[in-house]
């Protein structure tokens, strides 16, 4: 046709929405070869031919001055696709444009708008309904009042703050400085006028006046601390002469990796940052004293934190057990679990005006005289529903549990023993209670203190947060982040792997970015303020990790999965801890440090103090800490990521998926909502057809026992009830050998599983180290939605190599499986039959979170929830009950 592709005349095209941007004939390739795969009719010099012709169509009927719209160059796609003969590909072609066109409508309809950006149409309608329902910000009518753009604007210019005021133009490490004099501002004659990114059309990026009112808060905090350089007055001027102005590349830092679903923080950052609220952390721990005073101020200050958006747990072992004697009233204790119905009541009618529950975690100290009917409160339906339980145990009782010593119950209000139990009693107690009810979870004091750097000035954590996640201080709290393994799988000479530079630029931005939250987040109360500025701690995690193994093909409770769970668990850990040290430097370590074990250059990871699975130098890590010091005292945690996962399109925190495939009902209508990796793996395996959508849907979302799927597929593509549930301890004993905080994971158990399972998971997870386990039997809380083959029948189907039977044979530890049903090779998974088990399911038709219960979706009114993550979920529309994710 005489066009030359190096002397190409049309250069830009306009979009959709109106935008003219660069043509990048490359989409055009991607877009016909996508097409051809889908029909398996790839063939790459056909595709060659076939692209040049198009780019020639549209070189001769446009030329240098005229400008195409990006739908007249599908039409021109369409109709070379024709005069190839590619019928089928045109088809797929044709039927692929009206979908995304059907897409574009939906996402239009959830925004409320009649256009997409740039950064709508970087995320799903399943991201952007979940957003629109729950995230972003609304006006008096209950419309939308930004867009995810606007969304992530907010917070980013929120973080960024700190980056400005910890600059070294401003701010004296040393804090050598006398305070300024206090300087009266007003936010809101400058919201709107002032922010970062200034050129000659303005500002790229405003502030509004919440941002500039935890701007001046932070100023006058360190003010106080004699670190500022300079009054408010000059800070100010220099702000407006443009002085900071190149932090604008630390707020599009921030921007960038939330838009580019890298990273998302903990909910409460993005609902309230940049918000009247302002309050960024999920987590939560208040104490109780045993007197009235102390109860009912946790029930006013626990009020206060839900408001906020938070959740809390409290240890309620300081309180007299029920019987005892109160002498200011000559009367009797009711107990602990009596006084955690008040704050069940608070959370019952504080949520009612909130933008979602709050929650609870309760604990009680095995040794406590009440400790029979805190195991049991949960037994019956309609009591202490807004909250999980845990039972903290400490050695000694697991030492008598060993030896069937008596163990002693102590009164808490004078120390005097109260009589003995049975430990194996209290101990089948609790794993039938979890057997039967989900609850209670059990923590394990001396696995969760053993590393703690905090220990020695502050003594031992008693509290987690509702998740157990983050074990916490009385008036601690910390806010958390996840990055998103899945987003960093890239292919290199034909591989699939991980892009391990790209991984360790985004933790140190992730980290830089929770740390930041701390110097702006307005915390719900003053001593939870003071607390946490003194131990500065955050909990960064991940998300996404299988997907990362889906799209690696290696299975997820493979040795070669376990030692990659390992791995990037330590490469994040290491490189968040590199970062903080350098922030030591510039910003000074956090106030406890002096006191901490970091100053014996200690490290609270217990991978540390196993040299043989280092695969980075901790050696430096150690010794920096000791020298120049820290700027946080925890940095790691793996929080659930229910919702935040959903906005980026992965798989919860270090969760396996929960179905790889399944009917999601929308407002639209029914459509197959299909796991992304393995969507990719159907098109590349000539699978991507409805009948085998509806072959995996009616599977419960398993491909386990189809044979249309080869054994390798079986392996890697895995859902929850797919794993033996030994495998899910093993994986958060993998994972946690790299956490300074604690790890959140379900220990996913089949019905057909025993009590006496349960507490096999117990004494594998204890003597594995883990801090805490949850473990869910299915059916236990609810009536199943997805029903896999080894739900169905009875059996765990896959066996996939591993070391985890012969390690728990190791340990003591014996599995009892009916010998007939068992399938046994030491070094070998299970194949398990439950036919001969005397068990009898607790069903319900609703699902519970806690104790309550959810007959639908109080956001979308859908049925499809599930348990996952110690939460109820929606596959519908992502709505979740935890306060975290």
């Amino acid at each position: 046709m005489g066009v030359k592709l190096g002397e190409y005349p049309v250069k830009r095209i306009v979009k959709r929405d109106g935008r003219v941007v660069d043509f990048d004939s490359r989409r055009i390739r991607e877009a016909i070869k996508k097409a051809m795969l889908s029909v398996d009719k790839y063939d790459e010099n056909l595709l060659d031919r076939v692209v040049e012709y198009v780019l020639q169509v549209i070189a001769e009927k446009y030329g240098a001055a005229r400008t195409p719209h990006v739908e007249d160059v599908q039409d021109i796609v369409e109709l070379a696709l024709v005069r190839f003969d590619l019928y089928e590909v045109a088809k797929s072609y044709i039927l692929y444009r009206k979908q995304r066109e059907r897409v574009r409508k939906e996402k239009m309809l959830i925004l409320e708008t009649d256009y997409l950006d740039e950064v709508d149409k970087r995320f799903s309608g399943n991201a952007l309904r979940l957003m629109a329902s729950r995230y972003l910000l609304k006006n008096e009518e209950g419309r939308l009042a930004e867009r995810p753009k606007q969304l992530f604007q907010r917070v980013a210019a929120l973080i960024v703050i700190p980056d400005i005021l910890y600059d070294p133009l401003i701010f004296d490490v040393e804090a050598k400085q006398k305070p300024h004099p206090q300087e009266s501002f007003s936010p809101d004659s400058w919201a709107g006028k002032i922010g970062l990114g200034k050129d000659s059309e303005g500002y790229h990026v405003y502030w509004n006046k919440w941002h500039l009112e935890r701007m001046k808060k932070l100023y006058d905090n360190l003010n106080a601390q004699g670190c500022m350089r300079h009054p408010w007055s000059v800070f100010w001027e220099m702000l407006l002469a443009g002085t900071f102005d190149h932090h604008y590349q630390d707020y599009l830092n921030y921007y960038n990796l939330m838009v580019e679903k890298k990273f998302m923080p903990n909910s409460p950052t993005l609902f309230n940052a940049g918000a009247r609220l302002g309050q960024l952390s999920a987590c939560f721990v208040l104490p109780i004293e045993d007197n009235i005073e102390s109860i009912m101020r946790a029930a006013t200050e626990a009020a206060i934190i839900f408001k906020s958006g938070g959740g809390i747990g409290i240890n309620y072992s300081k309180l007299r057990p029920e019987g005892d004697v109160v002498f200011s009233t000559s009367g009797v204790a009711s107990g602990p679990v009596t006084f955690m119905r008040i704050i069940d009541t608070v959370t019952e009618v504080v949520k009612q005006g909130g933008k979602r529950r709050g929650a609870n975690m309760g604990i009680l100290e095995v040794w406590h005289p009440d400790i029979e009917k805190f195991i049991r409160a949960k037994e019956r339906e309609g009591v202490l529903e807004n909250f999980n339980v845990s039972v903290l145990i400490d050695d000694k009782f697991i030492e008598c549990l060993e030896g069937d010593i008596p163990y002693e119950l102590r009164n808490p209000r004078d120390e005097k023993v109260w009589g003995a139990k049975s430990p194996s009693h209290l101990f089948h107690l609790i794993a039938e209670m979890a057997w039967k009810t989900a609850d209670p979870g059990v923590l394990y004091l001396e696995n969760i203190n053993r590393r703690n750097p905090l220990r020695k000035v502050l003594g031992d954590i008693r509290s987690t947060n509702p998740c157990g996640e983050e074990p916490l201080y009385e008036y601690e709290s910390c806010n958390l982040g996840s990055v998103n393994l899945y987003a960093f799988v890239r292919v290199a000479e034909g591989r699939r792997e991980v892009d391990w530079d790209g991984l360790q630029e985004a933790v140190k931005i992730a980290y830089r970015f929770l740390d930041n939250v701390i110097d702006v987040n307005n915390y719900p109360l003053p001593s939870i303020d003071e607390m946490s500025k003194k131990t500065r701690r955050v909990g960064l995690g991940f998300m996404g990790l299988a997907d990362l193994l889906f799209a690696l093909r290696v299975p997820y409770n493979s040795e070669e999965g376990f030692k990659l769970m390992q791995k990037i668990t330590e490469f994040i850990a290491y490189h968040a801890y590199s970062e903080s040290i350098e922030r030591a430097k510039s910003r000074g370590v956090f106030p406890l440090y002096w006191q901490s074990s970091y100053v014996k250059g200690q490290l609270p990871l217990e991978g540390f103090y196993h040299r043989e699975l280092w695969t980075m130098n901790w050696d430096r890590i150690a010794e920096a800490v000791r020298t120049i010091g820290i700027r946080n005292s925890f940095l790691m945690s793996i929080a659930p990521t229910g919702s935040i996962s959903m906005l980026a399109d992965t798989s919860s925190g270090l969760e396996p998926v929960f179905a790889l495939l399944y009917e999601k009902h929308v407002t639209v209508g029914v459509f197959h909502y299909i796991d992304p990796e393995f969507e990719n793996y159907l098109k590349e395996a000539g699978l991507y057809n409805e009948q085998i959508f509806k072959l995996v849907a009616d599977n419960g979302g398993s491909i386990q026992g189809l044979d249309v799927f080869g054994e390798e597929a079986k392996k890697v593509f895995v859902v929850a009830y797919d794993i033996p549930w030994w495998d899910h301890v093993r994986a958060q004993y993998h994972v946690g050998l790299w956490v300074d905080a604690a790890v959140s994971k379900t220990i996913n158990m089949p019905s057909w599983v025993t009590v006496e399972d349960v507490e096999n998971a117990y004494i594998f997870a204890y003597k594995l180290g883990l801090k805490g386990i949850t473990i869910y039997r299915d059916l236990s809380k609810s009536s199943q939605v997805l029903v896999t083959p080894s739900q169905r029948e009875s059996r765990y189907i896959t066996q996939v190599e591993n070391d985890t039977l012969e390690i728990m044979k190791r340990l003591g530890i014996d599995v009892k499986l009916p010998s007939s049903s068992v399938s046994m090779k030491v070094g070998k998974q299970l194949q398990v039959s439950a036919a001969s088990l005397d068990v009898e399911p607790v069903v319900s038709l609703e699902v519970g979170n806690g104790g309550e219960k959810f007959s639908s979706c109080p956001e979308c009114r859908g049925k499809s929830l599930v348990w996952q993550e110690g939460c109820v979920k929606c596959l519908d529309c992502g709505w979740t009950s935890c306060v975290i994710s």
